[in-house]
């Protein structure tokens, strides 16, 4: 097991196939860990993960594709070179393929993500 798995919940593995509910409010109940990724569903090449975030994950990018962040609840700060951007609740941002970033929770916080099921959460 690496570091970073040790670090972070991250768990591939779709939750939900199609024409199930999803229930995120029963989800975010049940996470324990304070960095925790669940991939909820796959939406053709691309997938739905669901952040449950506090603290801060390492600075990384993804070689190939841009991600989506979209806040449900809480803040999420996603530091750049030389600026920050911020997201409070229904707030989101497309961060560009190939750009170093750092995602930061400062408090309890869920996140929607939307990114293609070839991007490793941890970066290239």
């Amino acid at each position: 097991m690496s570091d970073l798995n040790k670090k972070y919940s991250i768990n591939l593995d779709v939750k939900y196939p199609h024409l199930e509910r999803i229930d995120v409010t029963a989800i975010v109940k049940e996470v324990k860990e304070k960095w925790s990724n669940q991939t909820l569903t796959q939406v053709n090449d691309s997938v739905v993960r669901l952040g449950i975030l506090e603290g801060e994950f390492h600075w990384h990018k993804h070689d190939n594709d841009d991600e989506f962040f979209f806040v449900l609840e809480g803040q999420l700060l996603i530091d750049l070179d030389g600026r920050t951007i911020e997201l409070n609740s229904y707030q989101g941002v497309t961060i560009t393929k190939g750009i170093m970033h750092r995602p930061r929770a400062p408090k309890k916080t869920v996140v929607l993500m939307v990114e293609t099921k070839e991007i490793v959460p941890t970066g290239n």
